[in-house]
């Protein structure tokens, strides 16, 4: 059955649809070892500040959550529990989840886990999370309504993809379009979900270059110097790039045309869109290079891969065969693992074979089982284009084109979920100083130990443990989430005490506020958070 719904795929205008929104199946499987990894990586990651931001023990227990965020708190597994071991376990489920998914092993399963898992951890603690959350979301989203597992995984291994087509003689391909070496001749997997995914990649581009557009400081040609002056995320060459505000200037208007131009990824096809797909990457991989972004580059790079059409899989898979052909004849081996590749990569293994052999006793599944399969499809069908519309909905919402409903405002307001990372600039970045008394009258610094040090450190980056306390304590500095710092305040005085024979007796918080000025040194300040009494000593 045609994905589109249409009886001629081939002819105009299905043939130029599928040619913009159909997304090769090597590329849905890269997409998936990319973000099983990046998975992953996160959790890894994550796990170094377990404690303190997922459990009672933390910056935000349980019941805090709930008070700030009452809606979302309700959707997360994590907050059953505010439990070590608990979170531990729930970390653990989610790291055999994302393995599965990179491997390609019940590939649907492993994305829907991995999809329910990631959004539980995100809503136990909303203020640790940057843009690349919500992307990496969106990828597993559509991914578990996309063939993630056709090629390159153990699903294909096994026979297990997920709509049965097969390969070399053509059995099971009802529009027998699978050639003699085992490969389809249709090489795009064309559908609603497919155009879901590459529509959001390109959505996200697109509301980010109207938040910017309506940006004076990015229409004056400054937003980058504002960036950039933000000692807290620049790191290597940022540090170097902040000194050029000509070149910051040039770069600006750059990133702001391309990111208009993102409509020319479904646009363009073949070597345009490749070319664009390599700017966008090449951009990403440059803000790893000078910003403390965390995993937010990576995830958009990851993100891209869909965009390449079958030409750049083709040539990758010529050099790959080149490869091995050449590690044939000086690795031991090597042959046998070229065998292996070549059935990950095609799906043509002994269960598959087996699969193919007609059952001489149909049983009631070969009855019902196409009539499943049709009413199967079409609800997913349906699914997808009622999340396709919503997304289109929801990000009109965001830019003020579309009044959200009042039953959604009451839960979510979109104002505070949209796209517009960098569209105003922080004017000013900065340190924290948690200046603390202990039992017996000695000023020490609760967050980092040590005598209380009130200059600017040699790399105001690296005052922040991680990227998820950077996130965190910068959210902390918005006047809404003033009620939340007590409890960073009573999370270091627990950590402080139960690792110090003498204890604390308060912690003062300040906030070191540097303002960025063109015309002259950068005016620091303090700024006062909130005075702790701490309990227990």
């Amino acid at each position: 059955m045609d994905p589109w719904g249409v009886s001629d795929r081939r002819s105009f205008p299905w043939a130029a649809l599928s040619r913009r929104f159909g997304v090769d199946p090597r590329a849905l499987a890269t997409l998936r070892v990319a973000v099983g990894t990046l998975i992953l990586a996160d959790l890894a990651l994550r796990s170094q500040s377990l404690v303190a931001f997922y459990t009672d023990a933390g910056v935000l227990p349980r019941a805090a959550l709930r008070d700030s965020y009452p809606g979302i708190a309700r959707l997360s597994l994590h907050a059953l529990s505010g439990s070590l071991a608990f979170e531990a376990a729930l970390f653990a489920v989610a790291g055999v989840a994302a393995v599965a998914l990179a491997a390609g092993y019940r590939t649907r399963l492993a994305t829907v886990l991995s999809l329910v898992l990631l959004a539980s951890l995100h809503a136990r603690n909303p203020l640790v999370l940057n843009a690349g959350d919500a992307v990496l979301r969106r990828l597993l989203l559509w991914g578990a309504f996309l063939p993630l597992g056709e090629v390159w995984s153990v699903d294909a291994l096994r026979g297990r993809t997920s709509n049965g087509r097969v390969r070399a003689d053509g059995s099971g391909d009802p529009d027998g379009d699978a050639d003699p070496d085992g490969r389809w001749t249709e090489r795009r997997v064309a559908t609603l979900a497919s155009a879901g995914l590459l529509c959001q990649v390109v959505v996200v581009y697109l509301a980010n270059a109207v938040f910017k557009l309506g940006s004076d400081a990015w229409t004056e040609g400054v937003a980058l110097r504002y960036v950039f002056g933000l000692d807290r995320i620049t790191v290597g060459p940022g540090d170097a790039l902040a000194g050029h505000p000509e070149l910051l200037a040039v770069l600006g208007v750059a990133w702001l045309a391309l990111l208009v131009s993102s409509v020319g990824l479904v646009a363009l096809t073949g070597r345009a869109r490749t070319a664009l797909v390599c700017l966008f990457a090449g951009a990403h991989l440059a803000m790893a290079l000078t910003m403390a972004l965390g995993l937010f580059p990576l995830v958009s790079v990851a993100a891209l891969l869909p965009f390449l059409p079958p030409a750049v899989w083709d040539r990758a898979e010529r050099v790959g065969r080149r490869l091995r052909s050449r590690a044939n004849g000086e690795l031991p081996g090597a042959p046998r693992l070229g065998r292996l590749v070549d059935r990950l990569a095609t799906g043509d293994g002994p269960r598959v074979r087996q699969a193919r052999a007609p059952d001489p006793t149909p049983g009631p599944t070969d009855r019902y089982g196409p009539a499943l399969d049709r009413w199967r499809g079409r609800i997913a069908r349906a699914v997808v284009a009622v999340l396709l519309v919503s997304m289109l909905l929801w990000n009109g919402a965001t830019l003020g084109y579309v009044d959200a409903p009042d039953a959604v405002e009451a839960t979510v307001d979109p104002e505070e979920r949209r796209w517009d990372m960098f569209a105003e600039p922080w004017r000013y970045g900065g340190w924290y100083v948690a200046s603390a008394e202990t039992a017996s009258g000695r000023e020490v610094d609760a967050m980092y130990g040590g005598s209380v040090d009130w200059d600017r450190p040699p790399e105001v980056a690296e005052a922040y443990p991680t990227h998820r306390w950077r996130m965190y304590l910068v959210d902390l500095l918005r006047s809404g989430n003033a009620d939340l710092r007590p409890h960073l305040a009573a999370y270091l005085c627990r950590d402080w005490n139960g690792s110090h024979e003498e204890g604390l007796r308060s912690v003062s918080l300040y906030f070191v506020e540097l303002h960025t000025r063109f015309d002259g040194p950068d005016e620091a300040r303090r700024r006062h958070l909130l005075d702790h009494r701490c309990s227990g000593r």
